[in-house]
């Protein structure tokens, strides 16, 4: 068994350093290998302290890289962070600190809906979004707005009016705007039409708030609660934080907050079809179908159910992502049997897409030794 990994500050970088070995561990806990026993340069770690040195990877926070079920590479950073939107001032990260997820939050929410729908706990992918929603009759009368689905949620082709292409920090921002609303619920089911259901792709917080409300109420039991119960302790995730808003609901599209190498896991139970041990978490069919394009976003990146989908410029080989507002990464690799894990406090910022990409473009791809 493992204790915490050895840290030390290097000329201002926090660096917790791999230790290399295949000593058993519980199920719970990383099993380790060194960067060349996974596959990797040798030096993958200093070339990522090195561009942080330099100021290429502007306020990059942790980066984290599972290769082949074991821990390869751990990198935490000194730099300014927030919980959502309250300033934390500069924080010295390390192994056991939290980091605000943001977005990657969806794409969990996604996977604890296949988890609730293999459990009977909530409707059928083809069921109305209204009818699950029964105190808004008036709504539901309304043909059109009976077209929506839960498949357009998860694929966030609700073809509502919905805007979060502004700074999350602009009242007019659709996420912001539906957290401040006296009813979140209502606010997203009804928002004016912009398009059929189905007809075309918009990014929306909204629908992953439905999606999570059916989870709860299905399963009779507080969002976090669940998540709990049928994913974070199965695989050995202990401290979780999910931020509620000022009306005391979860912050379904934004709110985890989570360490680096606990997302790490839920990559690896990926890579693992949804098994974690000899445990099955979450319904393989469900990641088949999770995985499975569904629309082209505006960034030429296909979309499935709430996770990101893509191509490797080099070889073509599929990779599976989930982001968020800042630079979080959870960058899942079929082919390299590799998880990569990045945390960055860009918020808001146009450009903060730049840093992850630099991460993997510049450092982890090019050190892979074994393709």
């Amino acid at each position: 068994m493992f204790g915490r990994p050895l840290v030390s500050v290097v000329g201002g970088v926090i660096v917790a350093f791999s230790l290399s070995a295949a000593c058993a561990v519980s199920a719970h806990d990383w099993q380790r290998a060194s960067p060349a026993e996974a596959g990797f340069s040798p030096e993958i770690g200093d070339t990522l302290d090195d561009a942080v040195r330099r100021n290429e990877l502007a306020n990059l926070h942790a980066v984290v890289v599972v290769r082949g079920g074991k821990l390869a590479l751990e990198r935490y950073y000194e730099g300014a962070d927030e919980r959502r939107g309250r300033s934390l001032g500069t924080v010295a990260f390390g192994p056991e600190i939290k980091h605000d997820l943001r977005s990657v939050t969806k794409s969990i929410v996604g996977l604890l809906y296949g988890i609730a729908l293999a459990d009977g706990q909530v409707a059928d992918l083809d069921q109305p979004l209204v009818d699950q929603f029964p105190a808004y009759g008036d709504l539901a009368a309304e043909p059109e707005r009976r077209r929506m689905t839960v498949f357009h949620a998860l694929s966030m082709t609700l073809g509502t009016e919905w805007n979060e292409d502004l700074p999350y920090t602009d009242p007019r921002n659709s996420e912001t705007a539906m957290d401040r609303a006296d009813d979140r619920y209502r606010y997203v089911l009804g928002r004016p039409f912009a398009a059929p259901p189905g007809s075309r792709w918009t990014y929306n917080g909204g629908a992953t708030a439905l999606l999570a409300h059916m989870i709860s109420h299905g399963a009779g039991q507080p969002l976090l609660d669940y998540a709990r119960d049928k994913l974070f302790t199965p695989l050995g995730i202990a401290d979780v934080e999910w931020i509620v808003g000022s009306d005391g609901e979860p912050i379904a599209a934004s709110g985890l907050r989570m360490r680096p190498r606990d997302l790490a896991k839920i990559g690896q139970l990926i890579l693992d079809g949804g098994t974690w041990g000899e445990s099955r978490v979450v319904p393989s069919a469900w990641l088949d179908q999770s995985f499975e394009p569904r629309v082209r976003t505006d960034d030429d990146i296909e979309y499935g159910f709430h996770w990101w989908l893509g191509k490797l410029r080099s070889n073509g080989q599929p990779w599976i992502g989930a982001f968020g507002n800042g630079g979080q990464r959870l960058f899942v690799i079929p082919s390299l049997r590799l998880v990569v894990v990045i945390t960055a406090g860009n918020y808001n910022k146009p450009d903060q897409w730049k840093l992850p990409v630099a991460v993997m473009r510049d450092v982890v791809l090019p050190a892979l030794r074994d393709e």
